[in-house]
């Protein structure tokens, strides 16, 4: 059996705010065709953990690795163009653009191309195939010509993740993507992570626990900042320290 291709690590990240610890010591190891999900109580620490991983804001000690690299002093854009992806808690598309132009714009950023001022981006056939792809994958391809405002909530969110996958991303970091999400919508959104599982490492930032125990590979859990377990569902739930600290003793 060969060993998991870790494509993202966090060694010992901590981050302050003044006398205030966000994260304290966490480490955490994203593996290739695994789901690793963190939940934790608001305040836990999540988001923070998850924009120091993505290069938003930089750890006050510890380290990050991407793909191999050492990539905590490298900026988000830097971090993105090396393969990894970002979603947000809040919707972070162009209403005005329809499906496909939100996607193309995400795929031009993953490939700049400064000579090229004299070409069209509609003729600019990388850009134009990713962006068709990344819609394909999020289960969007019926609505490229569609205005992104005009999506329900729940397909707000795929577009969100198309963006993301329209980059060539090996790792995305997903804040929050059920927040708001009817039972239909959520349904669909599970069965988009469990195929993009196969050849990416997803790091799942959720407070949909019965969401989360369905689709996790692996879940780390954060209390005021630290993490007290990391471990499969299957141990997660059943232990003590968990169950006292978070899921109420369910």
């Amino acid at each position: 059996m060969n060993p998991p291709e870790i494509l993202l690590r966090g060694h010992a990240i901590t981050r302050r705010w003044g006398g205030l610890v966000a994260v304290d010591k966490v480490s955490i190891e994203l593996e290739r065709g695994s789901l690793h999900s963190v939940i934790g109580t608001n305040g836990a620490g999540k988001s923070t953990l998850i924009n120091i991983l993505s290069g938003e804001i930089p750890p006050s000690e510890g380290r990050v690795e991407l793909l191999g690299h050492d990539v905590t002093g490298w900026t988000q854009p830097r971090r993105a163009r090396a393969g990894l992806g970002r979603s947000y808690q809040r919707n972070t598309i162009y209403p005005s653009f329809s499906v496909f132009e939100n996607c193309r714009l995400a795929a031009q950023a993953r490939a700049r191309r400064p000579w090229a001022l004299w070409q069209s981006a509609q003729r600019c056939e990388f850009s134009t195939t990713a962006a068709r792809e990344a819609a394909r994958r999020a289960g969007l391809d019926d609505m490229l010509d569609r205005s992104a405002g005009l999506l329900s909530h729940g397909q707000k969110r795929q577009l969100e993740i198309a963006m993301c996958l329209a980059t060539a991303p090996q790792v995305l970091l997903l804040d929050e993507p059920l927040a708001g999400m009817g039972a239909e919508e959520t349904e669909r959104m599970l069965a988009l992570l469990n195929e993009l599982k196969e050849g990416h490492a997803i790091l799942l930032v959720e407070h949909d626990m019965d969401a989360v125990f369905r689709v996790a590979d692996r879940i780390t859990v954060m209390v005021n900042g630290a993490v007290i377990a990391c471990d499969t569902p299957e141990a997660v739930r059943a232990s003590p320290d968990v169950q006292a600290a978070y899921l109420g003793g369910h």
